[in-house]
């Protein structure tokens, strides 16, 4: 048995940065296990598998190299870019994900990709994990918040959170939470960092969902309802946001890195 598999780095508009995402369409669910195992092999941030509902309507799950993961930003972004790939008349496509819900996803001009997300603003901490505080190099943020998905440490300067130091068997101790920094920007409105050691990775190079969070924060702080973010990793990647009331609307551009058949 062989499967397509797509890899596209999304948040990007070239090859080698952004974050790289499988994306893999079947007519039926592989075993849970047999996803899992394939999601571990490709040892991706996230391998998204789509189960057709109807025309231009999937079922959606993401796969870390660890565990299934809730909601993944960057796996949807290139999940679109495949569908709009293999169907040039189809600009407008939903998944549905049973923690999200749906999430409607757009092609726009020149080529972006929008994403409608549901609204996750985080909620100030009272007590803040020590965990938190030893597993980034123990430099205080002068906020933590949290949300469904991770907690976030709040800094203000860029400089600190581009050169922030991490201790993941630390962050390991926030599971099920992961770990965001963000900071306002020089070039950009705000950066930020994503740390993830429990459910997939140390470091994610750009993570959509946590935009989800951060963009609703950001935008009360500065009075915008529109933003554009940098995730400052290695691999680097662009973050288009716009507010509108309990959703949070995220874009940005991909590009296709591999196309191939995977060998069950």
């Amino acid at each position: 048995m062989t499967v397509e598999m797509h890899i596209v780095d999304a948040f990007t508009e070239r090859l080698f940065a952004g974050n790289p995402a499988a994306v893999v369409i079947t007519e039926e669910w592989l075993d849970v296990s047999l996803m899992q195992s394939i999601a571990a092999e490709n040892n991706l941030s996230e391998t998204a598998f789509l189960k057709p509902v109807q025309n231009d309507h999937y079922q959606i799950r993401w796969f870390s190299p660890l565990t299934e993961i809730d909601f993944c930003g960057h796996a949807t972004m290139a999940s679109a870019f495949v569908v709009f790939l293999k169907n040039e008349h189809c600009h407008e496509v939903t998944f549905s994900a049973t923690a999200v819900g749906d999430l409607l996803v757009t092609k726009q001009a020149e080529g972006a990709i929008n994403m409608s997300f549901p609204n996750r603003k985080p909620e100030p901490v009272g007590d803040v994990p020590q965990a938190l505080l030893d597993g980034l190099s123990k430099k205080k943020p002068h906020q933590v918040l949290r949300s469904e998905q991770a907690y976030f440490a709040i800094y203000d300067d860029e400089q600190t959170v581009r050169e922030l130091e991490y201790d993941s068997e630390q962050l390991k101790q926030l599971a099920p939470y992961d770990v965001v920094v963000s900071a306002p920007g020089k070039d950009y409105d705000f950066v930020s960092r994503y740390f993830w050691p429990a459910n997939g990775g140390d470091e994610d190079p750009v993570t959509g969902s946590i935009h989800a969070g951060l963009a609703p924060y950001w935008g009360e702080k500065m009075s915008k309802q529109e933003l554009k973010a940098y995730q400052a990793s290695k691999r680097g990647g662009v973050v288009y946001c716009r507010l509108a009331g309990d959703r949070v609307h995220v874009s940005g551009k991909a590009v296709l890195y591999l196309k191939g058949k995977i060998a069950i």
